[in-house]
């Protein structure tokens, strides 16, 4: 009756066993079938669609920005010398004159009268001498013959020299009317453009250092721009302006005629200290200005090439992601997937980077990069956003 017991629990024990043994085989069959599906999943996986850019190579200028006034070369407020009325006008509002164009005459009736006036007693006076070295030579005569003493001579040299003096005198005088007069004609000084004149034929005019200019005149070719600079581009700045010409364009004013270019120039002078409360330096450069684009007091943006970057590695800058203080771009991998690179960002100009750390001819995804993980597989298109000329300008590392 024992035996028959143990005997049933044996086999009870061992239908146990092989129930067990046949789950766990079940369990491996479907992990391996799991394993095995996953590697079929990712093949499976459609590719993403990315817009893509080739790295360029490029000259890239290295440029700074800053805020300018355009500023005429000579500009001058012409102002009567001289008490008088405005005779004529010569001149219109607006216009062009050259060096040495009379533009007023004033009433000179009574400079002229004046000057008539110191001429006749000069010719007085030269009469009178002519009398003088006559009594002279006449006293010197007398003296020698013993017919008068040498103090009657001594006497006549002294009228002489003072006649001489007189007729000097007289014509000093002359030479200030002369000069007088000459007041009553205003040239202009300079060639330029004349702005609003502010008297009328008739007007009365003096002599003041205060009141309203009759005109101004301009020098509107060539002009020039006064910008300052951040003192920390003073190294780089003399430097450039030590190897040779240093170029500036200004830019087009807000409200210009739609295509208008930039105007283009030199820096002609770099002042001799840095402005303490500012920490800045100013800066002159001169343009062309024969189509009278540039105006005195204009305000504009100037943009400075301090240098130039040869064979630059030049990518867009959309194509940059930044994590931190790092900087990466997604190229294309040799088998079609995402590859995240990390690259350093020199200097940026407009919509172009320039970096390190890529090869000239490798693609960058400009778009749809967000959505990418190293690895992933694409499908590589013409980008949506186009890169921007690799010469545009842009501000200075």
């Amino acid at each position: 009756m024992r035996a028959t017991s143990s005997l049933n629990l044996c086999g009870l024990l061992l239908a146990v066993a092989a129930a067990l043994a046949g789950c766990g085989r079940k369990a491996d069959a479907e992990g391996g079938g799991a394993q095995a599906a996953s590697p079929g999943r990712a093949a499976s996986a459609p590719a993403q669609t990315v817009g893509v850019v080739k790295v360029q190579q490029a000259d890239v200028p290295i440029t700074v920005e800053a805020s300018g006034t355009v500023t005429a070369l000579q500009s001058v407020d012409l102002r009567a010398q001289t008490t008088s009325t405005v005779a004529q006008v010569l001149v219109k509002d607006g216009q062009n004159v050259r060096k040495g164009d009379l533009l007023f005459r004033f009433d000179d009736r009574a400079d002229r009268a004046g000057l008539e006036k110191a001429r006749a007693q000069l010719a007085r006076d030269r009469a009178a001498l002519a009398d003088l070295e006559r009594q002279l030579k006449r006293a010197r005569e007398l003296v020698a013959q013993n017919f008068i003493a040498q103090s009657a001579a001594d006497t006549a040299q002294a009228n002489l020299d003072a006649g001489i003096g007189l007729v000097r005198s007289d014509e000093a005088a002359v030479q200030a009317a002369q000069v007088t007069t000459g007041y009553n004609e205003l040239r202009a000084p300079i060639s330029g453009r004349v702005g609003i004149v502010s008297v009328f034929a008739g007007s009365l005019v003096q002599p003041s250092a205060t009141a309203a200019p009759l005109v101004n005149i301009a020098q509107l070719d060539p002009i020039s721009i006064a910008f300052n600079l951040p003192e920390t581009q003073l190294g780089s700045l003399m430097e450039a302006t030590r190897n040779g010409r240093l170029d500036v364009e200004a830019l087009p004013p807000p409200g210009a005629a739609r295509g208008a270019s930039a105007a283009k120039g030199h820096v002609t002078v770099v002042d001799n200290f840095v402005d303490t409360t500012t920490g800045t330096i100013k800066v002159k450069a001169e343009f062309d200005n024969k189509a009278q684009a540039l105006w005195p007091g204009q305000y504009l943006r100037v943009r400075v090439t301090l240098r130039t970057l040869k064979g630059a590695t030049v990518i867009p800058q959309v194509a940059v992601i930044m994590r931190g203080n790092e900087r990466f771009v997604y190229v294309v991998a040799p088998d079609n997937t995402a590859k995240l690179v990390p690259v350093q960002v020199r200097t940026g100009m407009g919509e172009q980077v320039v970096v390190e750390g890529l090869t000239v001819g490798q693609q960058v995804v400009v778009d749809g990069k967000q959505n990418l993980r190293p690895g992933t597989l694409l499908k590589v298109q013409a980008p949506v956003v186009k890169p921007a000329d690799v010469a545009a300008s842009g501000a200075a590392a």
